[in-house]
């Protein structure tokens, strides 16, 4: 385990210097200069030089590139924010657990929904049950979100006037965020439980429990949907990455001063060093948690834990001199 372990946190490596190049990449095609959105149009061409030879913008994109990666190893630093001249490092810091707060509570909250309405789902296959949550859960997954959340906030803040339109000043401004993200969210959770488990209801032990007498409730619960986990696992997984990386949206609508909100920000301002930075901390929290799942299946499935086991290099040396 330990070696399986280690063996994908070395694998984030190439994925991180993937994820900046071609963050670099983009903006060496981008038709805009930082420069102009820092100056202004009354800048002179001298004062545009000098400022682009101050932020290193002179160089060639691979020294940039390089650059980079050296501070990230040497220093820790993902660089100075053009708009605040502060390290994005913290900048991040402070942003973070708005991002992961918003993640884990929604997703939570989908997953409470999603897995009792895939089991009814399952239980009540091709009945009028099964119908109405295969509906929603279709209706949820087609709802864009940021439309989703207009309506909402029309409903529920400017009409009836129960919740802050924007900003997360009180506690009833998580509720409107929680509830469209987690929605999404659920949509997923029930599809993937309901295949899985109809799977498992199928299965000889699921016969053989229920011919014993066992009640079907626990035949349901303690059986098949615990051997339905896999899947299930995988899914929530998936979940908390994608809203990591992808609740961006949902901050902007609502004011939440996320890693989300923070690259939009960055990317209208054109502060490189902030998009940058805010796409490798998501990227490599996206790939830690994807890690952490696939850790997680050998809790649900102790079986699978031969199959993440990795001989270490010196096991392997060992075994080659015996053989020789």
């Amino acid at each position: 385990m330990f070696w399986y372990t280690l063996k994908r946190i070395v694998l984030v490596i190439p994925v991180i210097l993937g994820v900046i190049l071609i963050v670099f990449l983009f903006q060496a095609v981008s038709p805009n200069d930082p420069v102009d959105q820092l100056l202004g149009q009354g800048a002179t061409q001298e004062q545009k030089d000098e400022l682009q030879e101050e932020l290193g913008l002179d160089d060639p994109i691979v020294v940039q590139y390089v650059r980079y990666i050296w501070n990230i190893i040497s220093k820790g630093s993902l660089g100075t924010s053009y708009k605040t001249n502060e390290a994005v490092t913290t900048e991040i810091a402070s942003r973070f657990p708005y991002t992961v707060r918003l993640a884990i509570g929604a997703v939570f909250l989908g997953v409470l929904i999603g897995i009792p309405l895939g089991v009814l789902s399952a239980v009540k296959q091709y009945t009028l049950v099964d119908g109405a949550i295969l509906t929603y859960s279709v209706l949820c997954m087609s709802m864009p979100s940021f439309w989703l959340a207009l309506i909402l906030i029309q409903l529920f803040a400017v009409r009836l006037g129960w919740l802050p339109v924007y900003g997360i000043g009180t506690a009833k401004g998580w509720i409107l965020p929680y509830i469209i993200v987690s929605i999404a969210c659920s949509s997923d959770v029930i599809r993937i439980t309901r295949s899985s488990l109809l799977e498992s209801i199928r299965q000889d032990y699921v016969r053989t429990a229920r011919a014993k007498g066992q009640k079907e409730y626990i035949v349901i619960i303690r059986h098949a949907l615990r051997n339905s986990l896999i899947p299930i696992v995988a899914s929530i997984g998936n979940s908390i990455g994608v809203q990591l990386g992808g609740a961006l949206v949902i901050e902007t609508v609502f004011g939440i001063p996320g890693i989300g909100k923070y690259a939009v920000d960055a990317i209208s301002a054109r502060n490189y060093p902030a998009v940058t930075g805010a796409v490798v901390v998501l990227a490599t929290t996206f790939t830690l948690v994807n890690l952490i799942v696939d850790l997680m299946y050998t809790v649900v499935d102790p079986r699978l834990k031969r199959s993440f086991s990795i001989e270490s290099p010196l096991a392997k040396l060992k075994k080659k001199k015996e053989v020789a």
